[in-house]
């Protein structure tokens, strides 16, 4: 009996290792044709502070995948939304070191690294959505990217952000209601010396506080575009929005300049096209998202206000323009040459 049992062991034993020598030939075995088993040659990172499903984001994976299918699987972007890698500010820190090659981030903090870009933060400069893409796409606007380089970055392309306008809890249907009213605006001399143009009392304070600030009345109201009057949950208690588009500031899609120069001049041309013809992409998912937020506002109440003339407004900055504009002479007439 002792015999046989062990017999038996030994053909299930037999068997057992059959099966994984049969299963560690199919392994390495050599891929059916028309598989996609390419190691790619080049894994990079690209890192986005916004969800996975925000226009941004969208773009990035388009960008990704147009990368990928343009280099036969041989350069792979891997996307990572949310804050994964990081903070805004220490991402950029690791995309001049090269440490994270590609990044999305709004154009108003690379002002740190190359200043003309604050003459984008300057008030109503862009009279229309046509206006802003007229200039992103034209010489000037291409230039502002390519000058990162000299803080070991290059801009690839610009992404839709929309216009930023005011909201409050008070009624604001016309210039002339803002007075007076304490708007709460981001850390910058030039938000602070716009909203003291408009006769309004600027109070900087992180985004975070501005939902329980505007309950409790420390502040009337806040700017931002309609997607973030959304999402914040703002519209809850600032129950009136006057579009009067202060500010168009994009996103730029930036890449380390280590990561550029490690490549070859056709693996480069293949990127910057790619990014490129991205742009399409994420400005339809950024139209999407807009119009979605503009209905979820309205049925929740909120008015939304028109300004069918904006020169008052124009009128009431021109000191602003006047302090800031003479250093950024040379992107302000290049934006208004880009006037359709």
């Amino acid at each position: 009996m002792k015999k046989r049992k062990f017999t038996g062991l030994l053909a299930t034993v037999l068997m057992a290792g059959t099966l994984l020598a049969a299963c560690g030939n199919e392994k390495t075995s050599e891929p059916a044709e028309g598989s996609d088993a390419k190691k790619p040659e080049f894994t990079f990172r690209l890192a986005d502070n916004q969800p996975a499903d925000y226009p941004t984001v969208i773009g990035d994976k388009k960008f990704a995948e147009l990368v990928n299918e343009r280099t036969d699987g041989r350069i792979k972007i891997e996307v990572f939304p949310s804050a994964q890698l990081g903070d805004e500010k220490s991402v950029l820190e690791q995309v001049q070191l090269g440490a994270i090659d590609f990044t999305r981030i709004n154009a108003s903090p690379l002002a740190e690294f190359n200043d003309q870009f604050s003459a984008l933060n300057l008030p109503y400069v862009f009279d229309s959505e046509e206006h802003l893409w007229n200039f992103l796409e034209g010489e000037a606007g291409k230039k502002l990217l390519t000058d990162l380089e000299q803080s070991k970055m290059r801009g690839l392309a610009y992404y839709d952000s929309g216009s930023r306008n005011f909201y409050s809890t008070k009624p604001l249907n016309s210039i002339e209601d803002l007075k007076g009213q304490k708007i709460r605006v981001q850390q910058s001399k030039i938000n602070i010396d716009l909203i003291d143009s408009l006769g309004a009392s600027a109070t900087p304070m992180p985004y975070g506080e501005v939902f329980s600030a505007l309950q409790t009345g420390i502040i009337d109201g806040a700017e931002n575009n309609l997607p973030s009057l959304d999402s914040s949950n703002h519209y809850e208690e600032a129950k009136t929005i006057i579009m009067d588009h202060h500010q168009r500031i994009p996103e730029v899609l930036l890449m380390s300049k280590a990561t550029w120069d490690k490549l070859s001049e056709e693996d480069r041309e293949i990127i910057q096209q790619a990014a490129t013809d991205s742009v399409e992409t994420q400005k339809e998912a950024w139209d999407k998202l807009e119009k979605e937020s503009e209905k979820k506002l309205k049925d929740a109440g909120v008015k939304f206000i028109e300004v069918e003339d904006n020169t008052p407004w124009k009128e009431a900055v021109q000191p602003v323009l006047d302090k800031y504009g003479k250093d950024y002479k040379e992107v302000l007439d290049a934006i208004d040459e880009a006037r359709p």
